[in-house]
């Protein structure tokens, strides 16, 4: 998933940005002018780049890199991130932790998140606080490759490296919640927005009409709510929000699609059907929505379902089949099987 190597080559050759990465020591995040540099680009001025060797020097010296949303620009954590979206219905996002021997980045905190954590190479010492009946125990737990941690949202914990340099993952699930949920739906329900009465500062009860009589129109409204198409809505909200993913695409983009390529689903692409009124179809991609006719449902629930497969399989004439083929590779949906 992510090697000292890769860490090197982010570090030194990819020309990061903050706030793509920062760097912390001794329980602080340092400054970013410690550790960045400008340049141009065409005459464009570029601000936040990371001078690797700065950042090198203060790795040195002690202090921890933190490679932040690597699930935007590594692609094998992209990937990981992608597949779990899926698997739990909540956004996900990846960052990394790079300390060196006897270091520690930060102090005992704890996350607003759930959070996954491994270890990809060298060992870090956790110290892990769990409540039990009430009474608060700390933990420790020597994180190396091949262990994985699971930590709850609120669970307080620091970590530490002893001899060897540490490099571990965290895939932070940003939760969605009943909460939320409710707060989108009573939304769509609100009545028109009105002033306040002027002299209500004097006398309060002059709200007090005016906002029993809302309250019963918003719940008259919310007893209307169709729960079911809230629902729906919600599914589309989070299965049109997702990150765009079409790596490959360029190399997709230049390959004829011919009867006999071999194609398969993108990984970590969803692909959901709707049925819609007008004898048409939605197909939820993650980051949009494709809308075609009905009567290929059938030929979609056959790609949808296939590890790889080839135009020529499909329950369409060659022209049709090709065009959809052609359609759902430059729309991110199928990649050429290579």
């Amino acid at each position: 998933m992510l090697s000292l190597e890769d860490a090197d080559r982010l570090l030194t050759a990819s020309a990061l940005r903050t706030p793509a990465l920062r760097i912390a020591q001794s329980g602080s995040v340092l400054p970013e002018k410690r550790f960045t540099r400008h340049a141009t680009i065409a005459g464009q001025q570029l601000s936040g780049l990371v001078d690797p060797a700065k950042a090198l020097a203060l790795f040195r010296d002690g202090a921890t890199i933190v490679f932040q949303g690597l699930h935007r620009y590594h692609q094998p954590l992209a990937d990981l991130v992608a597949e779990l979206e899926l698997e739990l219905g909540h956004p996900c996002q990846a960052n990394a932790y790079l300390t060196p021997p006897g270091s520690q980045g930060f102090a005992t905190h704890s996350d607003t998140h759930d959070v996954f954590v491994f270890q990809t190479a060298g060992t870090k010492d956790w110290e892990i606080t769990t409540a039990r009946e009430e009474t608060p125990t700390v933990e420790a737990i020597t994180m190396e490759p091949g262990l994985s941690l699971y930590l709850p949202t609120g669970t307080p914990h620091a970590a530490r490296t002893q001899q060897t340099v540490s490099l571990h993952v965290t895939i932070g699930i940003n939760q969605l919640t009943w909460r939320g949920l409710l707060r989108r739906t009573v939304e769509g329900v609100l009545p028109p927005d009105e002033h306040l009465p002027a002299g209500y500062l004097d006398d309060p009860a002059a709200l007090q009409d005016g906002l029993a009589a809302r309250l019963r129109e918003l719940a008259d409204r919310i007893e209307a709510v169709e729960v079911g198409a809230a629902a729906e809505a919600e599914v589309r909200r989070f299965l049109t929000a997702r990150t765009p993913r079409f790596a490959g695409g360029l190399l997709d983009a230049v390959t004829e699609i011919l009867d006999a390529t071999a194609l398969r689903r993108r990984p970590g692409r969803p692909c959901v059907l709707r049925d819609v009124p007008g004898d048409r179809i939605d197909v939820l991609l993650g980051d949009r929505v494709l809308t075609l006719p009905a009567r290929i449902r059938p030929t979609l629930e056959q790609i949808r379902g296939a590890e790889t497969f080839t135009p020529s399989e499909l329950a369409l004439d060659e022209q049709s089949r090709l065009v959809l083929c052609r359609r759902l590779v430059r729309e991110g949906m199928l990649e050429v099987a290579r």
